[in-house]
Order: C-alpha cells, then sequence, then structure tokens
C-alpha cells in the first residue's frame, strides 16, 4: 500500500464533517425504510465504491460482462456521466459517444450486440425501461455501473471496489479527502474486491488489508489486478506487447484523464522510465486547446517517441477533428482487463454465477 497515494486536506475536514452527517442522514432514511428501495425481479448486480474514481469500476463490469454473457442476455446500466443527452437512451452500435458517455460507448464497441448497454441517471427508470421496451424485454441479468449510492434500487448483489493503494479506512470523507461515504458504508456491500493489486504483493500485505478492512461474516473478499493487453495504435491496426517498451528505447507520453493515473504509471514504468505524464481531469472533454498542449508536450520529447492512453480517452480522441496528422500514427491504446488474483477466479466466478442461477 503505498499512503503517498492519500492525501487529507486537514483545512477542509469541518467541511467533511457538515458533509458527513448529510450522508448518515440519508443512509439511515433507507435503513429505516423512510426511503424505499426498490427491488427486481430479476438479478440485479451493482458494482461500484465510495470513493471519487479511479478504483476500476469499468475493468470490473466487463468482467462481469464476459463471465455472464455467454450464458445470459446482459445488460449494463450506467448513468452515462458527462454524456450530451437527458433520460433514458439504449446504445446501438452507431451510437455517438458524446450521447452515452465515454464508458458506455467503449463497452458498446468491445462487446457489441453480446451485451445491452444503456444510461440512465434515474436507475429505478432505467431498469424498467430495460424490462418493459419490446427492444430489451429478454434481459435476464442487469448490471449497475457505479451504483453503490444509488440506493433507490436494491441490487440483489452489491459489489464494492477499494483501491489497494488509497484504502478506504485511511482515507476521510469529501472535501478533504475523497469518499463519498464513511467507511462503514463497507458493510452493505456482499463482495468486497481490492483493487488494482501489485503482482508482488506479500501474504503480510493481504493480512494487513483484510485486518483494516474488517469484514463481516456474510461478506468475501478478493483481490485483484490489472492485465494489460497490446498495445494498439489507435489509427491503424498495428499492435506490440509491452516488452517492445524495453527493447525500443521510445519516449512515451502518457496521455490520461482517468480517476487515477498514477497506477498505470507505475506499471509502465517496469517496462520503461522514459515517460512523460499528462493529465486531464476524470471523462474530460478534450478542447482545441487540450490538444495543442498534447502537441507540444509531445514534441518536447526526445525522438523516437509515441502516446500511450486509455481505452477511454481513446474514445474522445476519436472524435477529434483537430487531431494532427503527425500526431495520429503514434498514439498506442493500452487496454485493461481485470485478473482475480490468489487463484481464487472460480470461486469469484462461483459466487456471481450462483446468485444469478438462484435469482433468475
Amino acid at each position: 500500500m503505498d499512503q503517498g497515494f492519500v492525501h487529507i486536506s486537514k483545512f477542509l475536514l469541518p467541511l467533511s464533517w457538515l458533509y458527513g452527517v448529510g450522508v448518515e442522514v440519508r443512509n439511515w432514511l433507507y435503513d429505516r425504510g423512510w426511503l424505499r428501495s426498490q427491488e427486481y425481479g430479476l438479478p440485479v448486480i451493482g458494482v461500484g465504491n465510495i470513493t471519487v474514481g479511479g478504483t476500476g469500476k469499468t475493468p470490473h463490469t466487463e468482467y462481469l460482462v464476459r463471465l455472464l454473457a455467454s450464458q445470459y442476455r446482459v445488460a449494463v446500466l450506467s448513468r452515462g456521466y458527462k454524456r450530451k443527452s437527458k433520460g433514458y437512451r439504449l446504445a446501438a452500435n452507431d451510437t455517438p459517444m458524446e450521447l452515452i458517455g465515454d464508458e458506455p460507448w467503449q463497452m458498446k464497441q468491445k462487446f457489441g450486440e453480446e451485451v445491452i448497454v444503456a444510461v440512465d441517471a434515474d436507475r429505478r427508470h432505467g431498469i424498467e425501461r430495460l424490462q418493459h421496451d419490446e427492444a430489451t424485454s429478454n434481459v435476464e441479468v442487469i448490471v449497475l455501473d457505479d451504483a453503490f449510492q444509488h440506493r433507490a434500487v436494491k441490487a440483489g448483489l452489491n459489489l464494492l471496489l477499494v483501491d489497494y493503494n488509497r484504502l478506504i479506512t485511511d482515507d476521510c470523507l469529501l472535501p478533504a479527502g475523497r469518499l463519498r461515504e464513511p467507511a462503514s458504508a463497507k458493510h452493505r456491500a456482499d463482495i468486497v474486491v481490492v483493487s488494482k493489486c501489485p503482482r508482488n504483493i506479500s501474504p503480510i500485505d493481504y493480512s494487513v488489508v483484510q485486518q483494516k478492512l474488517a469484514l463481516r461474516p456474510f461478506q468475501s473478499l478478493f483481490f485483484s489486478t490489472l492485465r494489460y493487453g497490446l498495445l494498439q495504435q489507435l489509427f491503424s491496426s498495428q499492435t506490440h506487447p509491452l516488452e517492445w517498451l524495453k527493447t525500443n528505447p521510445v519516449s512515451v507520453l502518457l496521455l490520461t484523464s482517468i480517476g487515477n493515473p498514477r497506477q498505470m504509471e507505475a506499471d509502465l514504468r517496469q517496462f520503461t522510465e522514459r515517460i512523460q505524464p499528462l493529465s486531464f481531469p476524470d471523462h474530460h472533454y478534450f478542447s482545441e486547446r487540450d490538444i495543442e498542449l498534447v502537441r507540444t508536450s509531445f514534441d518536447r520529447l526526445p525522438k523516437p517517441r509515441i502516446v500511450i492512453t486509455t481505452e477511454k480517452d481513446a474514445a474522445r480522441l476519436l472524435m477529434l477533428r483537430s487531431l494532427p496528422e503527425e500526431l495520429k500514427e503514434k498514439i498506442y491504446v493500452l487496454p485493461v482487463e481485470v485478473e482475480i488474483m490468489r487463484n481464487e477466479s472460480t470461486m469469484f466466478n462461483q459466487k456471481i454465477l450462483s446468485y444469478v442461477r438462484k435469482n433468475s
């Protein structure tokens, strides 16, 4: 655990206390039934966190899609953060990214007709549309992306993601820290996944995390790490394994607008030290000024040089008409998948599949 990932502003702690009062009152109203949580007659799996950004929700959601889609008709319902549309939208293969958001667009492009992808800030309304609209009425499993705080829907199975490098027990509430809810909210989860773990994590580290989280007997704890795919050139079919960076002395501009880019940078430094990070806010739409900054930052790097970016950022780069041609041919996308650690993938999969079978 890298405590350097955790920064708490002590000056903002009084505001965090006020924010916490509001959160506690809201949760108390749901816990006592004053505010109603809607249950549904089909399996609903919630994937979320209690930290602002950067725990790996999208790759974990994609993991569930891969696990379930061969046996069930799966729908992913997201709010479509920062999309330029309102209400309920069902994604088609040719739906523009700005109408559904970068992450839903990424999943639709990746899985195509294999999965239903829809967006709606009102998850209740979104689930009802998925169940009753003719185009999606055959849905058998719904995966809610980023819905741990959306308590108006009572998911049958809740997965809570916790960043290994920023444990919720070491953090505090917004705005001093990055917690949306107190760490005690973890007890609403059925499964807790400690994400973004280093591959060389020791048995002692596992034990320390387990003790810090102090889960209840009914909860299951798993650990996951990121597995990177081939570097894929964004505007052509050229690919390279990551080991290519070791044997080719290229300079890398790491272009990201994700919640926590530091883990990706640390992982890439295992292959090369010639990395210059350039980070924007999460889900950022690139402007003309941003692209000029990318170009000038790229031009400062020693030759030969390339740009590496994420799948989520690639979605926004593809829609840019102002991207310089000399830059296009140098942009590579680094796909990422989730791997369950400690040889527990079979156990994890069985818990998911067992829940779905029992509730189908």
